[in-house]
């Protein structure tokens, strides 16, 4: 398979467009969220917040790529 420039670029609009929507899905989780993600992460050392932050972004991920791909 030959793959071409044009088809790159979009690849790479599409994986831009894919963090872009996951970070803003990340920080409106924070906001919905009673108290502060990475402080309770990194300051209180709390697994728990740590693992539901990392599913939600991975379960977001998800979507966006099944959306991206049609």
């Amino acid at each position: 398979m030959i793959t071409t420039l044009p088809q790159v670029i979009n690849a790479l609009i599409y994986a831009l467009m894919g963090i872009i929507v996951l970070g803003a899905g990340f920080v409106v989780f924070d906001m919905l969220t009673p108290g502060k993600l990475w402080q309770e992460i990194r300051e209180n050392q709390n697994v728990a917040v740590a693992q539901f932050a990392g599913l939600f972004a991975l379960g977001l991920a998800i979507i966006v790529a099944a959306a991206i791909h049609g």
